[in-house]
């Protein structure tokens, strides 16, 4: 008889899958929190004068009086073209919609020097699905991660030229994943939530009035997910040298959970404004995810150690920005985003590689309305993965976002 802890050396397999589920090449993280910002292929930290400061650049909060609200979503379809050299044909990802919330709030009062904000956001997320019957789907065949941070800021103006912000966040997240095992149609499946709790922190400088830099800072977090794994196997005939042998349907579930750390990451930027009227901006953020090494599943059946080995990574990004009269705005942007996973800790789920990401949008701000509409393309190159596991082959990746957004002063 089947038995639960035969199947146990399946989850290290399909928990690996966890952390390389990315937007982008850097891990999981989803740098794209506003529509103006996306337009401008994320260069804000050193402009940051709307209420996505608070994520992008929380000091930039205090260029902004009364009170102010913006809402916004990202939509992504993400796209994993996979050439395997293990027997079996080309294939793609299927196509997985990801709509990411944004909402930010600011208040500042008349000639105060300080400002406080609110926001809700998701830095981090995921999700994508291959056919049941590609080569790897023992490796991997879906998973999801949504993540969402709570985070109030406070920010203070210093002197005229300098402002600094800080604030908590909290931070609530679901995970679920699965992966086959032995035959068609089977499958080992991972479910759980959690909460973590973490920081961020920037500091807003104006020098000049042509000249304006910005630094942020957001803190590791660790995630607690708690659930339960879960082994379906249907009946299956198996071949013997006796002669087919019927094999009875399996099932079981158990209480699992897994301690999920989530990285440090700091961004930097210039921005560069000769008139009113053009923004140019530089910006660099890195993120630390050399830190996620190996990670531990605890089960009632025993506990499984869970080996990453990521690196560290940046992300290079360039914007520009064009204001013309009746308050419209036309910004282009690009990025440049390094590779996170090295080849021997690749995953099919893990479309991850070297990225260059393209995006244009156009906005408006009147004296109490604001809206901004970006289109965003992603693509990579061919990435050839020789790691000894059904994982190699050749791996393309491209997505396609919009992103909005509305804004009002109150």
């Amino acid at each position: 008889m089947l038995k639960q802890p035969t199947f146990a050396p399946v989850i290290p397999f399909l928990i690996a899958a966890l952390a390389p589920l990315s937007s982008y090449a850097l891990g999981i993280r989803i740098v794209d929190q506003d529509a103006r910002a996306t337009a401008r292929g994320e260069a804000f930290v050193a402009t940051a004068d709307n209420p996505s400061a608070i994520y992008y650049n929380p000091a930039g909060i205090t260029q902004l009086d009364g009170t102010q609200v913006r809402v916004g979503a990202y939509a992504i379809t993400l796209e994993a073209s996979v050439d395997p050299t293990t027997p079996g044909r080309s294939l793609d990802s299927k196509f997985e919609y990801q709509g990411i919330p944004q909402l930010y709030m600011t208040y500042k009062a008349p000639n105060s020097p300080a400002a406080i904000g609110f926001g809700i956001y998701a830095p981090f997320g995921f999700g994508i699905e291959y056919p049941d019957d590609t080569p790897f789907r023992t490796l991997a065949k879906k998973g999801r991660i949504e993540y969402l941070t709570f985070n109030p800021v406070f920010a203070l103006q210093i002197t005229r030229t300098l402002s600094v912000a800080a604030g908590p966040t909290i931070n609530y997240s679901k995970a679920k994943l699965t992966r086959g095992i032995v035959v068609p149609h089977d499958e080992f499946l991972f479910d759980g939530e959690g909460v973590g709790y973490g920081f961020n922190a920037g500091v807003f400088w104006n020098p000049h009035r042509m000249h304006h830099f910005g630094l942020t800072y957001r803190s590791e977090t660790n995630v607690d997910y708690s659930g339960h794994s879960r082994v379906h196997i249907p009946s299956f005939t198996a071949a013997t040298p006796y002669g087919p042998f019927p094999v009875a349907q399996f099932d079981s579930e158990e209480d699992s959970n897994l301690k999920f750390h989530f990285p440090q990451t700091i961004a930097a930027g210039y921005s560069f404004q000769p008139t009113p009227d053009w923004n140019f901006e530089a910006d660099v953020e890195w993120t630390d995810w050399d830190s996620l090494n190996t990670l531990t599943l605890q089960q009632h059946s025993g506990n499984v150690p869970l080996a990453f080995n990521w690196e560290s990574s940046f992300i290079y990004e360039f914007g520009i920005t064009r204001k013309f009269s009746h308050g419209i705005a036309v910004s282009a942007g690009y990025i440049y985003s390094e590779n996170s996973v090295p080849n021997e800790s690749f995953s099919p789920i893990v479309p991850d590689s070297n990225r260059h990401i393209l995006s244009l949008g156009i906005g408006q701000q009147t004296e109490r309305l604001s809206w901004d509409v970006t289109y965003q393309y992603a693509h990579s190159p061919n990435r050839e993965i020789d790691n000894g596991t059904a994982a190699n082959g050749t791996y393309h990746f491209q997505s396609h976002a919009v992103s909005v957004a509305v804004g009002y002063r109150f």
